[in-house]
């Protein structure tokens, strides 16, 4: 079993590492605490290509494969989780529909511009008594004047109040479908925005669709396919996703180890101590184990074989290892990892996005029990 990179992923990694380091983790707590949509990285990260890497280069894109696409999440996720999650959201479930489906004038006018950085995208499914439950989606869509009235509610929408577009899934004719519908729509309209625990400048709000009619080619696919064709990403979506949760995890295990190194407690670095190198053992550990489930998933992915059960684990398994040692990072830092002013705190918040994106842990564990029989 090979477990090295190509020339090809080690590049890329390498490049968006020295990006991550370099650019983003200096820039990663005023980005957050700001609050704001993080528009300068965003473009930045545009012009490196990262919105494109799972598009070909016929279409735009780099045509990458998963596993470097996933190197790449986790280097983005240890630089800002609040720009990592923004950049997800633009990447993958903003745009990915409209590679798939759109028009040549759409993809013009807001894939290609999107792939650059330059427009913003984002997918509306969660309701309010819908999200995992594709089946309870109560938003609907109607035809009308030769195109569609879509009426309904969603939450939880990254990027909504910046985006430039969205994909909304509604029912038509009691069938799920997905709708393109860009910010100048008449009826289209940009709720409250939601505060949360972590991830401040992945800026999320509620979304409302009143009468809100859209010319007929922003049916989106083939009429009814709306669930299978989010079945098509939605592997990817929990690898990558689990690659966000090694990247905070990878930066919480080197800030807290460094601060070890530095403070000195009965004359000699708390590193030293037995206790301290215990939790240092097992956070690499579960980092390690974390990145290679996730890893191999993503190779799973490339080779097109079927992955469902091992993206599920690896996304279980990455997020909950990581928010283990982002609370372990805190307690090597005691007082200080209480304190607003090291990062740590920042990783404790963010990491808990990624137990929810993708779904939640325990919805992971039904589908890999599934997958496996029981």
């Amino acid at each position: 079993m090979n477990f090295d990179l190509t020339p090809e992923q080690a590049a890329i990694q390498e490049t968006f590492r020295r990006y991550a380091r370099e650019r983003l983790k200096p820039r990663a707590a005023a980005i957050d605490e700001a609050g704001v949509f993080p528009r300068e990285a965003f473009r930045e990260i545009g012009r490196l290509g990262f919105f494109g890497m799972r598009y070909p280069e016929a279409a735009g894109g780099v045509g990458a494969d998963v596993v470097a696409y996933c190197l790449v999440a986790e280097e983005l996720a240890y630089g800002s989780c609040s720009v990592a999650a923004a950049c997800s959201m633009q990447s993958l479930m903003g745009t990915y529909f409209l590679h798939r489906f759109a028009t040549e004038e759409q993809k013009e006018r807001l894939f290609l511009p999107a792939l650059a950085g330059e427009k913003v995208g984002t997918i509306c499914i969660t309701e309010p008594n819908a999200g995992t439950d594709l089946k309870s989606i109560a938003s609907t869509a109607r035809r009308e004047r030769g195109g569609f009235v879509l009426s309904g509610q969603k939450i939880w929408i990254t990027q909504a109040p910046v985006a430039d577009f969205f994909t909304v899934f509604a029912k038509l004719d009691d069938v799920l479908n997905i709708f393109l519908v860009e910010r100048s729509d008449a009826g289209l309209i940009v709720g409250r925005d939601i505060k949360k625990m972590g991830v401040w400048a992945s800026v999320t709000s509620e979304v409302a669709f009143e009468e809100c009619w859209i010319p007929g080619d922003r049916l989106l696919g083939e009429e009814g396919r709306g669930a299978s064709y989010l079945r098509e990403i939605l592997d990817e979506i929990r690898v990558m996703t689990g690659a966000l949760a090694v990247g905070v995890g990878r930066a919480a295990l080197e800030d807290s180890l460094e601060y070890a190194q530095q403070r000195v407690q009965f004359g000699r670095p708390i590193a030293a101590f037995q206790a301290i190198k215990l939790k240092f053992a097992e956070m690499a550990t579960d980092l390690e184990a974390a990145r290679r489930l996730v890893l191999y998933a993503a190779w799973r992915s490339d080779q097109g074989r079927p992955n469902t059960k091992e993206a599920a684990m690896a996304k279980l398994f990455a997020s909950e290892a990581a928010l283990t040692v982002c609370e372990k990072a805190a307690r090597v830092l005691a007082s200080y990892g209480y304190a607003m002013e090291y990062p740590i705190q920042r990783y404790l918040r963010d990491i808990r996005f990624t137990l929810i994106g993708g779904g939640t842990s325990e919805i992971l564990k039904l589908i890999i029990a599934k997958e496996t029989g029981a």
